[in-house]
């Protein structure tokens, strides 16, 4: 095994504050859209979390499971596989009635173009899941990508600021949470609104991006000038701890690493590394894509991995030739077009 994988497993691996979580969550556990970028990661977490508390609950993933291999790899650990179309009303209301539902199908990229299928997914959609699941808890995932822009010296945009989403992917997603909104307070769900940008993995993120482009030599768009990222291991478990905090009415947290960092700095600490010099285009602009994440933090603590540790994992794991997705976040865009 390689060294970053080695370091890989070690900060994906569930922590005891997830462990003492699961322990006093009643039920089962449902992925509805495990087979995103996400998906995966988070129900292996929860198996791993459930097995080291000593306790047992079901986990189930449901996905259309398009990726070759991906269901017979949860399966071998021990997942509860669904292949459905959550879109085909007939397989939704097959599912299991489940006392946890994490709710992460969504469109983001490659929506320009194909707006229809955006709204069906991210606005639509989620009207079906919350009836069929209205007697369930259920953490909806979402994106900062609703709030506006706001400056470094703001601190970040907080929960109680209201959305102003640009382009019709943000604004399908302040729909999504209107809609789940609605049917929660209709039929007294529990729900938790979790507003995530941007989690990064070794395999895909804002940070990879940087990085393969400080690498190869690629400018680096500097008008967005700032930005929030989070391990995606420890924004998988934020999600399931958010489970305990789902309510009424529903709770908005903003789910994202406490720091507010310059995309100048990150390159310049690979390129360091690299032994090369970054190449940037345009100049900051007064804001950026920003979320303030004071209350995940009051709630959950410090995430485990800072942002050092992230940046040395990815660069290595990169180095390495480490499998990686091609699903570019977008992040320096600022016309809402993905």
């Amino acid at each position: 095994m390689k060294k970053s994988e080695i370091i890989y497993q070690k900060l994906i691996a569930p922590t005891e504050d997830l462990i003492y979580d699961l322990k006093k969550l009643d039920g089962d556990i449902l992925i509805l859209g495990v087979g995103g970028k996400m998906g995966p990661a988070l129900a292996r977490l929860t198996r791993q979390g459930i097995e080291q508390a000593g306790i047992h609950k079901n986990v189930i993933g449901v996905a259309r499971f398009s990726e070759p291999g991906l269901e017979d790899e949860l399966s071998n650990v021990g997942i509860e596989t669904i292949v459905a179309d959550l879109l085909d009303d007939d397989q939704l209301a097959g599912l299991p009635q489940v006392e946890n539902v994490l709710y992460l199908a969504g469109t983001k990229f490659g929506t320009s173009g194909q707006e229809a299928q955006t709204w069906a997914m991210n606005a639509y959609l989620p009207g079906r899941v919350a009836q069929k699941f209205k007697n369930s808890r259920i953490v909806a995932f979402s994106t900062g990508n609703v709030y506006p822009f706001t400056t470094v010296e703001s601190g970040g945009a907080p929960e109680n600021l209201a959305p102003e989403p640009i382009g019709e992917y943000a604004q399908s997603c302040l729909g999504r949470e209107r809609i789940f909104q609605y049917f929660a307070a209709k039929n007294q769900t529990p729900l938790l609104i979790y507003r995530l940008n941007y989690a990064n993995d070794v395999a895909y993120g804002v940070l990879l991006e940087i990085a393969k482009s400080v690498r190869d030599q690629r400018p680096i768009d500097l008008k967005m000038g700032s930005v929030n990222v989070i391990w995606q291991g420890d924004a998988n478990e934020f999600a399931l701890r958010s489970l305990l905090h789902c309510s009424l009415p529903p709770k908005i947290l903003n789910v994202t690493g406490p720091e507010i960092l310059s995309v100048r700095w990150l390159a310049e600490e690979f390129a360091k590394k690299l032994g090369i010099k970054p190449i940037f285009v345009n100049e900051e602009l007064p804001t950026s894509l920003l979320s303030n994440a004071t209350e995940c933090t009051r709630l959950f603590g410090q995430p485990k991995v800072s942002i050092l540790q992230m940046i040395e994992v990815i660069l290595d794991w990169l180095l390495e030739g480490g499998k990686i997705f091609n699903k570019p976040t977008h992040f320096s865009e600022r016309n809402g077009k993905f």
